[in-house]
């Protein structure tokens, strides 16, 4: 376990090792004065006549070797949280690596509240072992030995008495280890709970006030946050009565010493110098075995931890190859794809050719599959059958960021940092100057809004970007696409927040993002797409049909039941505002 978490300490294994050396030396310099009072005392019990300056110097040896162990232990403990706090950055760049990587899928299905209880607080809790436990545990347990291989060379007798405690402390130490790896679970799994309520009640706040929700909410809120109390404190009931044992056991190494080595004396069994010694060094070992068994209560959360960790490891990524895009064209062609949700196909045997500069629609019901197979083709997920190819050359068979260079996405629901409007839009190509940035704004018709707001451009967006409202922010994620100015440009719902009075501006902006683009567009308003090179339906997972809005409106009935529908929506708006109008 230590060794899989010292794994990601790199360079800094060496300063780990470092704070163990110094911890040793200030464990040594913190029993040593134990000897020196050993050496004062040992004449008195002996009747030997001694100096004053035999006295003083061993007095002035208590004092120095006192400030050495604070300097040395200080410094260790200075070390091993350098080393172990680098050991936490590496291990959460190397998870969010990792987590790039993965599915797009099976990030969605651990939610926020999972994933940042493991970025945040379950990464937290190795900060502990790594800082203390580690190079405390092994300076804290070897100069003990030490001693008690130095009792055991003076007197066995004596030091048998100086161990006897210790057994009775490891075993109410296993019993509250084995009674609390029983509840880790709930206690676990009752954590991440709580962290996605609390997550999702945050988020869905607006939505809660709006429909008058808030006792129904609250419940669940209140409900999963006892839930937690009650498992961790329904451990801890269990934990508590071994803790206090062992606790009072340990420290007392002088627990069998001093009655049965005195009674070894008076028999004549042991000599009285050497029940001193042994009484004066178990006093010294007895807060170094303490703090080595404070330790143990952690192990079983930090095992529980590193599986964690370890399985989200495990998690398959998506299939990349380290190669550059070298397709020979920026046509897209879907060679039978099928994909899953976990055991439930969505997509059946889906065959399309999406020729170079061309613009295709995809339209469907909503759930027919038309976002699932946009985000197959930037990768988000990878194909359960069939191949996504781009120019000939699959999306899996070369690096992510290759094809990302190939491919604008713009959703329906973009997200924008809590940093300025200029910075945002930049994120389609970090290198771009203020310049370049401040056109693909003017293309993307963000002009009118910006003039509004106090710092224009670089106003900031907010938490999510909610100082602007959704068109705006659709704005801004088509002046990144225009920024990338990518060869491929998907567009999956980015007229969903179109109103009357920015639809001209929206059709402007969304014509500058996809001129001399192969382009694919998904939209549940069939007006918008009419014109359309190449109109595909989905229906139920299946690619119902595929032609022109003429062609299909003459020969696909799927399509045609979109149309009517869509028909009828425009004569409901065109009639509602008359309405309007007349009033």
């Amino acid at each position: 376990m230590f060794k899989k978490i010292l794994g990601y300490a790199g360079e800094y294994r060496k300063t780990t090792y470092k704070a163990i050396a110094a911890m040793l030396v200030g464990m040594v310099m913190q029993v040593l004065p134990f000897w020196f009072i050993y050496q004062i005392v040992r004449p008195l019990l002996l009747r030997e006549a001694v100096s004053a300056e035999y006295v003083i110097w061993r007095v002035a040896g208590i004092g120095l070797s006192t400030v050495l162990y604070a300097v040395f232990y200080i410094w260790g403990l200075s070390l091993s949280h350098h080393a172990a706090y680098n050991t936490l950055k590496n291990l959460r760049l190397s998870l969010q690596n990792k987590l790039e990587n993965l599915p797009l899928g099976v990030i969605q299905e651990k939610g926020v509240g999972s994933i940042k209880k493991l970025f945040i607080d379950d990464i937290e809790t190795i900060e502990l072992p790594l800082a203390h436990a580690i190079p405390e545990g092994v300076a804290n347990i070897t100069i003990p030995v030490l001693v008690f291989a130095g009792l055991f060379l003076t007197d066995w007798r004596l030091a048998l008495l100086a161990l006897a405690a210790l057994p009775l402390g490891m075993f109410a130490m296993a019993v509250m280890y084995q009674s609390g790896v029983g509840k880790m679970r709930d206690y676990y799994a009752a954590s991440h709970k709580m962290n996605r309520t609390i997550v999702e009640y945050i988020n869905g706040m607006e939505v809660v006030k709006v429909f008058n929700r808030d006792g129904e909410s609250y419940h669940r809120y209140e409900t999963d946050i006892k839930s937690y109390r009650d498992f961790t404190l329904a451990w801890y009931r269990v934990c508590w009565p071994w803790m206090a044992i062992y606790e009072c056991l340990v420290p007392c190494v002088a627990l069998f010493v001093l009655p049965v080595g005195a009674y070894f004396v008076l028999r004549g069994y042991s000599t009285l110098p050497d029940l001193a010694l042994a009484l004066c060094m178990s006093f010294g070992i007895g807060a170094p075995l303490l703090r080595v068994m404070s330790f143990f209560p952690n192990m079983a959360r930090l095992n529980f931890v590193v599986s964690n960790m370890e399985q989200m490891m495990e998690e398959a990524p998506l299939k990349q190859a380290e190669k550059p895009f070298s397709g020979k064209s920026y046509g897209v062609t879907f060679e039978d794809v099928r994909f899953a949700y976990k055991e439930a196909e969505v997509l059946h045997g889906i065959t399309l050719e999406i020729p170079e500069g061309s613009l295709t629609a995809l339209v469907g019901e909503s759930g027919s599959g038309k976002s699932t197979l946009a985000k197959l083709l930037v990768h988000f997920y990878d194909v359960t059958g069939g191949s996504v190819k781009i120019g000939g050359q699959d999306v899996w068979d070369m690096r992510l960021e290759a094809l990302n260079d190939q491919i604008s996405y713009v959703a329906q629901e973009q997200f924008l940092f809590n940093m300025n409007l200029l910075e945002n839009i930049r994120l389609g190509r970090p290198s771009a100057t203020d310049d370049e940035v401040l056109a693909a704004a003017e293309k993307a018709q963000c002009g009118e809004f910006l003039s509004r707001l106090e710092k224009g451009i670089y106003t900031l967006a907010g938490d999510g970007g909610k100082q602007l409202s959704g068109g705006e922010r659709q704005r801004i994620s088509l002046a990144r696409a225009i920024l990338k100015d990518a060869p491929i440009v998907v567009l999956d719902e980015a007229t969903a927040f179109m109103d009357p009075e920015n639809e001209e501006k929206m059709n402007a902006a969304i014509a500058e993002v996809i001129r001399g683009k192969t382009v694919v567009v998904i939209a549940h308003r069939l007006h918008s797409i009419v014109d359309a090179d190449q109109i595909c339906v989905l229906d139920a997972g299946r690619l119902a049909d595929a032609g022109t809005h003429k062609e299909l409106l003459e020969r696909c009935p799927a399509y045609q039941t979109l149309w009517r529908a869509a028909e009828g929506s425009a004569r409901w708006k065109v009639s509602a505002a008359k309405e309007e109008e007349t009033r």
